[in-house]
């Protein structure tokens, strides 16, 4: 059987606000192959960015496992977390999170400039910016960007990790279309969709909006009120 890059087991959140608790996360199940291409469907307030964060190892679950690509990370220290998110995660997020004083090449550089030679981190930045169509835009800052370009520039710093985690990356993207137009997100999402299938990644894209499912053409799972929505629930409107 092939094994499943992303296992979640009985996985809750639960947020503790003075003396009231919120349940962003109800014992959800879940299994993604190595090499998928998901979009994660809800509105506002499902529990999207709280999956997401526990997948990216930004949060940790207060009850169940996470296991991805073979590591147990829901038991993961701080320090351990930080590793994790280091060599196997690349977030790609709706308002982008670039350096300002950092040209679209160092922003890339940046990612992952512990990871070799000076020279070698350089060559690999420059590969993937080439890859989302900026090879003519190294030496642009953020604020000489469009959205749309800005955005590429975050594929590519996320992408770039590839280089170095030998099959076992999870791109997250959180909205990645949120905050450009409706023609340049259409162009970055056929971007996602090309580079999903060229490179050995497992992409998971949070939104609200389920018609990037069918542009994306990629599997969908919904969630709501904090659980997964199974098909039958999606039939009923459960």
């Amino acid at each position: 059987m092939e094994e499943q890059s992303l296992i979640l087991n009985n996985v809750s959140k639960i947020y503790t606000m003075g003396e009231y608790k919120v349940t962003a996360l109800d014992n959800v199940n879940l299994q993604i192959k190595s090499g998928e291409l998901i979009t994660l469907l809800g509105p506002s307030g499902a529990g999207k960015t709280t999956l997401l964060n526990l997948l990216g190892g930004i949060d940790s679950p207060t009850s169940g496992e996470i296991k991805v690509f073979g590591e147990l990370i829901s038991t993961l220290s701080p320090d351990e977390l930080a590793d994790y998110r280091k060599k196997k995660v690349g977030f790609v997020f709706q308002f982008f999170n670039l350096l300002s004083s950092l040209t679209a090449l160092e922003n890339v550089e940046i990612a992952i400039e512990t990871f070799g030679k000076k020279e070698e981190i350089r060559k690999i930045a420059l590969k993937y910016l080439e890859a989302v169509g900026l090879g003519d835009r190294l030496d642009h800052l953020p604020s000489e960007l469009s959205g749309g370009q800005q955005q590429r520039v975050t594929i590519a710093r996320a992408l770039a990790k590839e280089e170095f985690a030998m099959g076992n990356l999870l791109i997250l993207m959180d909205e990645p279309t949120g905050n450009i137009d409706e023609e340049t997100g259409d162009q970055i999402l056929e971007l996602i969709k090309t580079i999903a299938k060229d490179y050995n990644a497992t992409f998971i894209v949070v939104t609200h909006n389920p018609l990037l499912t069918q542009k994306l053409q990629s599997r969908e799972i919904h969630i709501r009120n904090g659980k997964i929505v199974t098909d039958l629930e999606k039939q009923l409107k459960i």
